[in-house]
């Protein structure tokens, strides 16, 4: 069947359906992990996103139900240059195609998918549509698609995406962290439980009384998608909880929150960084690690207040900030995913570190 992938500039680029057909509307992104697709489309942080995969064959070790970071796929559509049909690995449960078709997916193979990221580089992200029901020889239908392409934005992601109620995992561990569900993976709660925290998963919503009255031990703010900006609310929910004194740690959206909190701004990238290959520079450590990334907003760090903390980490390619030391709070942030495995293992020790430092906190607590 074929399929159209339409952008806002009147850019049409023919291709075959593969998951659902139909129409969808979002925001056309790229990112370039040769691996790891399925944590890609179960995603949180991609809500309201077209996912475009760079590297050209999708789908070649198949999907399975244990990769997932959600319980579902939150972009809107996806973009490959050849979906595999036939997968082979011992863990491989399904098809990619297969896979989107359960989950009412919509998606376009067979386009020059390393053309359409030349393009979103040059430009910058834009709104697009994939669709098997408009023909773009239909003057008429296109217009009326290419307005709601325009016309197309990303709001209350947050709330979207979020759990709506709280829940506990590993009640035997011995420290007690409240993590903040603003989109989160469910690698980062694996890494905690890992290193035997309860964690108790709390709606990004959450008041800083809810959030307190559970007297935890440390604070795990989460990645998420959306403009950070947005969530007003969230960001004063923030300062309130750090300025109890609480040991906390900032992941991706979390990080950008936090930034906003302590006064600083953010900016909407170009094109951002979604991938697994992302170089950051740790000051303190004098070293560079690879890292996997997935945002469109970044913290403006020369807006960062002197007196609320210090840049910590930057992205070797372009210097923009990828981590914060907070001074004003005992806290950390960074814009990266530690979790997810990028070198592969490189960054998973800030777990550690945020464990110490929860540690230390109950120990001058406990002489105190």
């Amino acid at each position: 069947m074929k399929a159209y992938l339409i952008l806002a500039n009147g850019l049409v680029l023919q291709g075959s359906s593969v998951g659902m057909p139909g129409t969808t509307v979002g925001e056309v992104v790229f990112t370039t992990g040769m691996v790891g697709f399925e944590e890609t489309l179960t995603d949180p942080s991609y809500y309201g996103q077209i996912i475009t995969q760079t590297y050209p064959l999708i789908g070649n070790y198949g999907m399975n139900s244990q990769d997932k970071e959600s319980d579902r796929v939150w972009c809107r559509g996806y973009i490959v240059r050849e979906a595999c049909k036939t997968p082979s690995n011992w863990r491989s449960e399904t098809t990619l195609d297969d896979f989107l078709k359960k989950n009412q997916v919509i998606g376009i193979e067979g386009i020059d998918t390393r053309r359409l990221t030349r393009i979103l580089r040059e430009s910058g992200v834009m709104n697009g549509a994939i669709t098997t029901e408009v023909d773009p020889a239909d003057s008429q239908a296109m217009e009326a698609l290419l307005a709601q392409i325009r016309a197309y934005s990303i709001t209350d992601a947050v709330e979207a995406v979020c759990c709506k109620e709280p829940y506990t995992l590993n009640q035997e561990g011995k420290i007690h962290v409240a993590l903040m569900d603003y989109g989160c993976k469910k690698n980062i709660v694996r890494c905690l439980v890992k290193r035997g925290c309860k964690v108790t998963v709390m709606p990004g919503h959450a008041t800083p009384e809810q959030v307190l009255a559970l007297n935890p031990d440390g604070l795990m703010l989460t990645n998420g998608p959306g403009d950070p900006a947005e969530n007003t609310q969230i960001i004063q929910n923030i300062r309130t909880m750090l300025d109890s004194g609480i040991p906390a740690f900032g992941i991706c959206l979390g990080h950008q929150l936090t930034a906003l909190a302590a006064g600083a701004q953010t900016i909407k990238m170009k094109y951002g960084h979604r991938g697994a290959n992302q170089p950051v520079t740790d000051f303190a450590l004098g070293r560079t690690f690879i890292t996997s990334q997935n945002h469109g907003y970044a913290v403006n760090g020369e807006t960062l207040p002197a007196e609320a903390g210090k840049v910590s980490h930057v992205n070797a390619n372009d210097g923009t900030c990828e981590g914060v030391e907070y001074s004003r709070w005992n806290c950390f942030t960074v814009q990266f995913h530690p979790e997810a495995c990028g070198g592969p293992k490189d960054v998973e020790f800030l777990f550690d570190r945020f464990v110490d430092r929860i540690k230390k906190s109950k120990e001058a607590k406990g002489n105190a």
